[in-house]
């Protein structure tokens, strides 16, 4: 039997980047959504090949503001024999004075628990569900309201601590996984706290898709110049040209092709 094209697509991202190896030790972030159960399916069936020799794990952080985790999605997780272990954070009493409760912040507190388990518990790599379009919305916000060109990369190893962050779903665009989960008939969890106010989000969805017309092939192509950069045909500065062109063949994101 073939594989679904969206296992097709994470297939070609782990062997480009380098995602899953021999030993490896993975925590997958659970947040209920379409994304993030997609890829624990992903991982479940990749251990069940039994094509490289890894483990890993589903943690869910929980907070206050959020509803539970989906009693059916658990179901759904037992019959790919995948246990979820869940974790409490109190987001609200970490806010600091004066500040304003956002989805940054909350997203922040529980990247920082996923962080703080995979350490104690000896996970060395933890793998996130960003896909396609919130890459390129990230290059699109940074670029427009920062003037600066960057985002999510495919692989990034901390340089304070001993966890590498990955994110298969990198190629996968997000009208593909709404289909592969709607063929496979996830129960899908979105947040609907009362927080939930990112404009700047929501506007680089809009551009992206006004850019390339909700065309994956096109979306594709726009991933894949961040791959491909002409360093010498960028209006950088000759005085530190030579300092980015060091960092660049360092970076472990988007590798030079």
């Amino acid at each position: 039997m073939s594989q679904p094209k969206l296992f097709r697509i994470i297939d070609r991202a782990v062997q480009d980047y380098g995602l899953i190896q021999n030993g490896d030790r993975i925590l997958v972030g659970a947040s209920g959504g379409k994304d993030s159960t997609a890829l624990i399916e992903y991982f479940a069936q990749r251990k069940a090949q039994k094509r490289e020799d890894f483990d890993f794990a589903a943690l869910h952080v929980a907070t206050e503001i959020a509803p539970p985790f989906n009693e059916e999605l658990l179901k759904l997780f037992e019959s790919w024999n995948v246990p979820l272990q869940v974790i409490e954070v109190k987001v609200l009493e970490r806010l600091k004075e004066g500040k304003k409760m956002n989805c940054w912040w909350c997203s922040t507190q529980r990247r920082t628990e996923l962080n703080n388990f995979a350490i104690a518990n000896g996970f060395n790599k933890i793998a996130l569900g960003h896909h396609l379009d919130d890459i390129l919305e990230t290059l699109l916000m940074n670029a427009l309201n920062r003037g600066e060109l960057s985002t999510m990369p495919p692989k990034l190893k901390y340089n304070k601590y001993p966890v590498t962050v990955i994110r298969p779903l990198c190629m996968a665009d997000v009208n593909t996984i709404i289909a592969h989960a709607n063929e496979h008939h996830y129960i899908s969890a979105t947040c609907t706290c009362n927080y939930q106010e990112n404009s700047a989000r929501k506007d680089a969805r809009k551009r992206l898709a006004d850019l390339t017309q909700n065309n994956a092939a096109e979306k594709q192509r726009l991933f894949m110049a961040l791959r491909n950069v002409r360093l010498d045909y960028l209006t950088y500065p000759d005085s530190e040209l030579e300092k980015f062109r060091g960092f660049y063949d360092n970076c472990t994101g988007f590798d030079q092709k």
